[in-house]
C-alpha cells in the first residue's frame, strides 16, 4: 500500500488528512525557512509558499524511500504584505487590529515528492512543478482562498490572543478553532485555509497515478 508522509508539524493539517480518511506518517522537516526565502529573493506570496513547501518535502523525502512525501506552507497576504506566524502576542494583536473588518488572501503551497520505484519516469502534473532527482518525481501547486474577517472588538482580540492559539499559525488565525468565530466567510477551498487543500492534493496524487481513495484507511463507522 502507498504511504503518504506529511512533512509538517501542523496538527490542523494532520487532522484534515485524518478527517478525509488518510492516516499519514508525520516527519517534520528541519528547513531554515528564512534562508530559503532569502535565497529566492523577491517573489510573490503564492510562489514563496510553494518554494517552502518544496524545501520541506525534499528535506524529508530521503528518509522515506518508496513513499509519497507532502510538504505544505501557508501565508496570509494583506494589502500586499505577507503575514506568517506572529512573533509574539503583541504582534498577533496588532495584526488582528489591522485585519478586522477586512479581507485577506491565504496562500497554501503544496509539494509532493514521489519516491516510489520508477516514479522518475511517471507523468508529472505539470501545473507548477519541476523535475526531481533521479529515481523520484515531484510537483506542486498553490491554493489561494480569500478570507473575510469580522469587525471584532479590542476585547475579543485581547481574549483571543491570550489563548495562545493565534501565535502558532500563519496570519494569526484559525478557521477550525477558536478563531473560526471571527471569520465571516471564505471564497475558495476552505481546506486551504486550514493549511491543506484536499482537492489540490487529489489532483497531485492523480497525476502520480494514485487515486486518493486508495489512501483511505480511516473509514466512518
Amino acid at each position: 500500500m502507498t504511504t503518504l508522509v506529511l512533512a509538517s508539524a501542523s496538527p490542523a493539517r494532520l487532522a484534515t488528512l485524518r478527517s478525509a480518511g488518510i492516516e499519514p506518517t508525520v516527519a517534520v522537516s528541519a528547513v531554515d525557512e528564512p534562508a530559503v526565502l532569502a535565497a529566492a529573493g523577491d517573489v510573490p506570496p503564492a510562489e514563496a509558499v510553494l518554494l517552502l513547501a518544496r524545501a520541506k518535502a525534499r528535506d524529508v523525502a530521503p528518509g522515506h524511500a518508496g513513499a509519497l512525501v507532502l510538504g505544505c506552507d501557508s501565508m496570509l497576504e494583506l494589502d500586499g504584505q505577507v503575514l506568517g506566524k506572529p512573533a509574539d502576542a503583541a504582534d498577533a494583536a496588532a495584526r488582528w487590529r489591522a485585519m478586522r473588518g477586512r479581507s485577506g488572501r491565504l496562500h497554501t503551497g503544496h509539494w509532493l515528492v514521489d519516491g516510489r520505484d520508477g516514479a522518475g519516469s511517471a507523468a508529472s502534473a505539470g501545473s507548477a512543478g519541476s523535475a526531481g532527482s533521479a529515481g523520484s518525481a515531484e510537483d506542486g501547486a498553490t491554493s489561494t482562498t480569500v478570507v473575510h474577517f469580522a469587525d471584532v472588538s479590542d476585547a475579543e482580540i485581547d481574549a483571543y490572543v491570550a489563548t495562545g492559539e493565534p501565535l502558532w499559525v500563519a496570519g494569526a488565525f484559525t478557521i477550525d478553532g477558536l478563531g473560526g468565530a471571527f471569520v465571516t466567510g471564505v471564497e475558495g477551498d476552505h481546506h486551504g485555509v486550514v493549511g491543506l487543500s484536499l482537492p489540490l492534493l487529489r489532483g497531485l496524487l492523480a497525476a502520480r497515478g494514485v487515486p486518493i481513495h486508495t489512501l483511505w484507511t480511516r473509514l466512518p463507522a
